[in-house]
C-alpha cells in the first residue's frame, strides 16, 4: 500500500511585489475562518479597507526577507523539510507540500498523491485554531472529496507538547541561549482575535478569558484553545531548555484591528522588560516551525529595532525549526504514528 503525507503550511505570496501580494491577501483574508464576520462585512471590510492599503505595506516587508535565489522563506523552508522528511520515510511513501493559500494548492499537493492508497495530512500548526488548522484542514477534505475516487485521509492532530516537537525547538534555542547568556526568554506566538478562543469554550462561557489563569493548564474545557496550548509549548520549552522561574514570559504578535486580540501583547510586553532591566532577549516563536515574514520581519527586525530604542543591548531571534534534522525526525515520527 502506497502511502501518502500532505504537510500544509499557511501560505505566501509568489513575488514580493504589491500585485502578488495583493492576490495573496485576497485569498487569504477572504476565508470566513480568518475573518470570521458576515459575509458583505467581510467584502467591504478586504475590499473597501485592507486591500486598498495593506498590499503595499506588506510587499514592502517581504521585500526585507526575500532571497534572491530561492525566494519566500517559508516555501524554500517548507520545500527542505518536505525533502528530507521524504528521504526519512522511504520508497513507501510520498511526500508532498501545500499551502492553504497560494501555491503550491492543496489541490496541487493531492495530485502529486493521486497513487497513494492512503494520505496522512500534517497541518503544520503546533496549536490548533479555527483559522489554521480548522482551515486547512476543510479545505483538505473539500479538495480530496472533488475526484471519482476519493482517499483514505487521515489528519495529524495539533503537537503542542509532542516530545519531538519540543525537543527538536529546544535543540535549536539552546545554542542561541548559550550564546547569548539572556536575562530573559520572551516566547512570542502569532495572536488571534479572543473571539476565537471563546467560539471553542467548553464550559459556556464561564471558563475562557474570566479570570487570569484560565490559560495556566489543559483541561477538558479548554483543551482545543489556542492561547491554553501556547501556555503549554511555552512551559515544555523552559522545562527542556532548564530555564528558572522568572526569566521567561509568554506574549502574543501580529494583531490587526481594533477588536481586542488576546494578551499580553508582544510589543507591549517589550517596553514592561525594558523597565524591569531587562538589556539581553531572546525571543522564541514556537507557534511557527518555518521561518517566515511574522518571524523575521517581525520579530528579528521591527522588534529588535523597538528594544534598542527601549535602551536594550541585544534581541535575539531564535531561528525557528525549518529543516532541521531533528524537525524532519519529529515530522516523520509523527507521520507513522498517523498510520501506525
Amino acid at each position: 500500500m502506497k502511502r501518502g503525507l500532505l504537510l500544509v503550511n499557511l501560505g505566501t505570496p509568489d513575488a514580493p511585489t504589491t500585485g502578488a501580494v495583493r492576490t495573496y491577501l485576497a485569498e487569504f483574508l477572504s476565508d470566513p475562518r480568518v475573518i470570521d464576520i458576515n459575509a458583505a462585512g467581510r467584502w467591504l471590510l478586504l475590499h473597501g479597507v485592507i486591500l486598498r492599503t495593506r498590499p503595499a505595506k506588506s510587499a514592502h516587508a517581504y521585500q526585507q526577507i526575500w532571497d534572491k535565489d530561492r525566494g519566500s522563506p517559508l516555501l524554500y523552508h517548507s520545500q527542505d523539510l518536505a525533502a528530507a522528511v521524504a528521504a526519512r520515510l522511504g520508497d513507501g511513501w510520498a511526500v508532498a507540500l501545500a499551502m492553504r493559500y497560494g501555491n503550491p494548492s492543496i489541490t496541487a499537493g493531492l495530485a502529486e498523491l493521486a497513487t497513494c492508497d492512503r494520505i496522512v495530512v500534517l497541518p503544520l500548526f503546533p496549536q490548533y485554531a479555527s483559522s489554521s488548522t480548522g482551515s486547512a484542514v476543510e479545505a483538505v477534505y473539500a479538495a480530496a472529496s472533488r475526484g471519482a475516487h476519493v482517499p483514505s485521509v487521515s489528519v495529524v492532530p495539533e503537537f503542542f507538547d509532542d516530545p519531538g516537537f519540543i525537543a527538536a525547538f529546544a535543540a535549536v534555542g539552546r545554542p542561541v541561549l548559550d550564546e547569548l547568556r539572556p536575562d530573559h526568554v520572551l516566547f512570542s506566538f502569532h495572536g488571534l482575535p479572543e473571539r476565537h478562543m471563546t467560539a471553542i469554550d467548553r464550559s459556556g462561557g464561564q471558563h475562557c478569558l474570566q479570570r487570569a489563569d484560565c490559560c495556566a493548564t489543559i483541561t477538558d474545557v479548554n483543551r482545543r484553545c489556542y492561547r491554553a496550548q501556547s501556555y503549554a509549548t511555552a512551559a515544555a520549552l523552559a522545562r527542556a531548555l532548564e530555564l528558572a522561574d522568572g526569566t521567561h514570559s509568554v506574549s502574543f504578535q501580529s494583531r490587526l484591528g481594533r477588536t481586542p486580540w488576546i494578551q499580553p501583547y508582544t510589543d507591549v510586553v517589550l517596553p514592561e522588560l525594558a523597565q524591569r532591566g531587562i538589556k539581553r532577549l531572546a525571543v522564541m516563536c514556537p507557534a511557527f516551525v518555518a521561518d517566515c515574514l511574522e518571524t523575521i520581519e517581525e520579530i528579528g527586525m521591527r522588534a529588535r529595532d523597538q528594544w534598542q530604542a527601549l535602551g536594550g543591548e541585544r534581541l535575539e531571534l531564535v531561528p525557528s525549526l525549518n529543516a532541521t534534522p531533528a524537525w524532519a525526525d519529529a515530522v516523520t515520527a509523527l507521520a507513522r504514528r498517523a498510520v501506525s
